[in-house]
């Protein structure tokens, strides 16, 4: 079984703005099924699409299946399959041998800027660069999932 054990966290905005950074990749991200159980997403990125199918989280681990599909055929489910959609830039910055992908949201969760690392196993010791602040691994608000139907704007309290 394919799996994925990552870590999320929220990023301090004015540390972040000092970061140099790659270039970031577009992503237009969307859902065919959102349930506690499973779910379902389509994502374009550059010139590719993907068709991922994620399972319950198990702590910061939990299946994940992705294939690489024709990015037309990701535009048109995006277009006429996805509940909704979330759009964002992601930036990979390499950090000790790892590699931290921080999401700067846009559209309906403008403002958020998200940093996840991936990992061999849930107990493994990383690096946290200071731009890193509180974990939200836990948080379901934090999915990509719940943010593409309660988006960060929507929040209460923020």
């Amino acid at each position: 079984m394919a799996v994925e054990i990552e870590r999320k966290f929220l990023v301090n905005k004015v540390k972040w703005q000092e970061v140099i950074k790659p270039e970031g990749s577009y992503l237009r991200q969307g859902y065919l099924l959102t349930d506690p159980e499973k779910t379902i997403r389509v994502r374009v990125k550059k010139e590719t699409g993907y068709l991922t199918i994620k399972g319950k989280n198990e702590g910061a681990t939990r299946a994940e299946y992705e294939y690489p599909i024709p990015v037309k055929d990701a535009e048109e489910l995006l277009d006429k399959f996805a509940s909704a959609c979330i759009t964002k830039v992601r930036y990979e910055i390499p950090v000790d041998g790892k590699v931290w992908e921080v999401d700067e949201f846009s559209g309906e969760n403008a403002g958020l800027i998200l940093a996840e690392i991936e990992l061999n196993a849930e107990e493994e010791s990383f690096t946290l660069p200071d731009w890193v602040s509180e974990e939200v691994t836990h948080d379901k608000r934090y999915y990509n999932s719940q943010l593409s139907l309660l988006p960060y704007k929507d929040w209460q309290g923020k």
